[in-house]
């Protein structure tokens, strides 16, 4: 096994938000990031693992008043669950803190107050929407009013569901706050920027230096060449969060003390632990730091974060990691279908390592989404983890109880084996070093096929029933426990509590520094059970209990939602037209309904309900804009047929021309599911 040297590592994974339940989306991350620490720490570095709860804004200060509690008592009530639910699927943090702490407070004040003195903070006067009952101003998600386009009720501040045009919540007919039901008013206020401009040059060096997935550089270089806008840092009182210095009334944006929230964490942690804080934060620091996050959160980490951190003399990340959202069963998560799983019911069905191994062999290091289809995860679960890796244990364990002492022999009947297993270590370590999780687990998983077949060639249940035989049977089995041994060691950070088990059977650590030759004359403990299979009943279990049916009314029951160029927010909807609103067969009859096969489906950029289809009719092909994203991923439409109404009138979208409309059911969000023809129909037939 290669040497290497001990490493100072600080690593940290995104800090959920204070208000409300962990799902198996945050889990993805937490496992990923716990897989990679478990290892460094197995090698021998110090590693350092650190989060926090997420725990000011406004939507906190609103839960809070909606609750009759204080926001601290509400942050203070999610913490104590995110801990609970972090623990039972074995998350390993080292500190798990808030950003409402008054470490926190004082490396905001402080960062702020060095941007300040590099001039990196400027003011302006903003004109905004303004709540005079509630006495705060509203973000656009908290303004209604009529559509200016189509004149369509109840709509939100910047886009219509109904036609799918933007606006500002200035244009909107009769705009009420969705807080209080008053009429806004516009009300200017002096705000805060970081001046983030200034530091175009230094983010595209910084973001072309390795320390980004090429994925994840090429969008940021894109936003980079499109040009940086400066970044409103300050929201007006009434607000939970840290007040800015020398600014009564005005407070510190939520993204502009979360990031810092790892340093406050950390600090936190070092205080406690005798830890240098310093070295790991200062701008010549040698240690290295670690941010794993998902997709939709790099532009704060991949540009605002650096360039604060280079302003404010401190050092930047050695890397930031993505990953891609995690769907279920091929679509996003769903109440309705019972895939919107939350962490705890999850854990009141399913041991948490299940869900552990089954990441990990999805996993890799790009950002591509993961999905969860729930029954290979039985399947790969029971096969690889109970029908490979711990039989090998299990069917020598027994034999070495019963004739030999629970002892290992005195010398290694394969050492060519057991030391190819080893060597293969490197190899393994490679791939989980660079994330590559999933490859890191064909190679163990081959691994234990290669163990199971040699004791299927041996044959100690034969063995042991042969006169004289004792000795071979001795030996087999002391392979196939080194071996398992050796398995164990690799999947340790993997499969912790199982590995934990497996140590106390072995009688040894499993950590990667002690593994460097076979065990010999060695003494094992009893043999336990180290894990079970999964049973079907489980998951059904499971996913009733995550099931909320959707309201059984006519309404929702019978509306459809068009899947069309007019869905501008497709996790609402369309209005179901009411019983008295008929129209004639005359003019039903001139739609022209037609089967249409999806040859092409991809996210439009700057959308975040829309999907951009290329529908084949046979003789000629149309691109339509459709509302569906809550519901499908891009890649699992390509090839299907649905039903599209082709003799509408295109229309003109800023994301550019819809030729036309699929017609889809349900009750909305991700519950929209595209009408679909037999397997009897065929491109461009139409529908009658």
């Amino acid at each position: 096994m290669a040497e290497h040297s001990t490493r100072d590592i600080l690593v940290t994974s995104a800090l959920p938000y204070a208000n409300g339940s962990l799902h198996l989306g945050h889990l993805l991350e937490m496992v990923q990031t716990d897989i990679w620490v478990r290892f460094q720490k197995s090698r021998g570095h110090r590693c350092h693992y650190v989060c926090a709860d997420d725990a000011h804004g406004t939507a906190i200060m609103l839960t809070a008043e909606k609750l009759g509690i204080t926001p601290e008592e509400q942050i203070q009530r999610v913490q104590q669950e995110h801990e609970r639910d972090t623990a039972g699927f074995l998350i390993g943090f080292d500190n798990y803190y808030s950003t409402h702490s008054p470490e926190n407070r004082a490396w905001s004040e402080e960062i702020y107050k060095r941007l300040r003195a590099n001039g990196h903070i400027a003011t302006r006067a903003i004109t905004q929407a303004f709540d005079p009952e509630k006495q705060l101003f509203l973000a656009d998600r908290f303004i209604k009013g009529t559509c200016p386009k189509c004149k369509t009720a109840d709509q939100y501040g910047d886009n219509c569901e109904a036609c799918g045009a933007t606006y500002t919540p200035a244009e909107l007919i009769d705009p009420v706050s969705a807080l209080s039901g008053a009429t806004p008013v516009e009300k200017e206020s002096e705000h805060f920027f970081f001046t983030l401009p200034d530091f175009a040059d230094m983010l595209k060096d910084w973001t072309g230096s390795g320390t980004l997935q090429p994925q994840i550089a090429n969008k940021l270089r894109e936003w980079l060449d499109a040009g940086l806008q400066e970044w409103d840092i300050s929201r007006d009182a009434p607000y939970f969060g840290f007040e800015i210095p020398d600014a009564p009334g005005k407070y510190f944006y939520v993204w502009l003390d979360a990031p810092i929230g790892y340093m406050a964490s950390f600090q936190n942690y070092c205080e406690r632990e005798g830890i240098d804080f310093d070295s790991y934060w200062q701008k010549d620091s040698q240690a290295e730091l670690y941010h794993f996050i998902g997709k939709d959160i790099i532009n704060f980490h991949g540009l605002f974060w650096p360039a604060m951190l280079h302003s404010a003399e401190l050092r930047t990340p050695t890397a930031i990691y993505a990953h891609g959202f995690l769907t279920v069963n091929g679509t996003k998560m769903s109440k309705s279908r019972g895939t919107f799983i939350k962490a705890s019911t999850y854990l009141q069905h399913l041991d948490a390592q299940y869900l552990r191994y089954y990441f990990a062999a999805k996993l890799a290091a790009s950002v591509d989404d993961i999905d969860l289809n729930l029954e290979d995860f039985v399947q790969r679960v029971n096969a690889d983890v109970v029908g490979k890796v711990v039989n090998i244990a299990s069917r020598c364990a027994g034999f070495l109880r019963k004739g030999f002492d629970n002892t290992l022999t005195a010398d290694c009947a394969e050492p060519a084996m057991v030391q190819d297993f080893i060597d293969a270590g490197d190899t393994i370590a490679a791939l989980f070093e660079g994330r590559e999780f999933n490859k890191a687990i064909r190679e163990i998983i081959a691994l234990a096929d290669r163990a199971n077949q040699y004791i299927d060639d041996k044959k100690p249940w034969v063995l042991a029933k042969e006169e004289g035989s004792e000795a071979e049977v001795h030996a087999v089995c002391s392979v196939g426990i080194n071996l398992f041994r050796v398995l164990m060691t690799y999947l340790k950070p993997v499969l912790p509590a199982m590995a934990e088990k497996a140590e106390a059977f072995l009688n040894t650590s499993l950590d990667w520094t002690a593994l460097s030759a076979p065990l010999t004359a060695h003494r094992l403990e009893k043999f336990q059970p180290l894990i079970t299979r999964i049973d079907p009943k489980q998951i059904e279990a499971m996913v009733d209990a995550s099931r909320e049916e959707a309201p059984a009314t006519a309404a929702a029951v019978g509306k459809t939602a068009p899947a069309s160029q007019d869905a501008g927010k497709p996790g609402k909807a369309s209005k179901a037209p009411a019983a008295t609103d008929t129209i004639a067969f005359e003019d039903f009859a001139k739609v022209d309904l037609r089967v249409a096969q999806i040859i092409a489906a991809d996210h439009v950029e700057g959308a975040d309900k829309l999907l951009r289809l290329t529908l084949s009719l046979g003789d000629e092909q149309r691109q339509v804009f459709a509302g569906i994203k809550a519901a499908y991923a891009p890649q699992d439409l390509v090839g299907r047929l649905t039903v599209m109404v082709a003799n509408l009138a295109p229309r003109k979208m800023r994301f550019g021309l819809s030729e036309g409309m699929v017609l889809a059911a349900g009750p909305g969000g991700e519950d929209i599911f595209l009408l679909t023809p037999d397997s009897g129909a065929t491109v461009g037939m139409q529908v009658k």
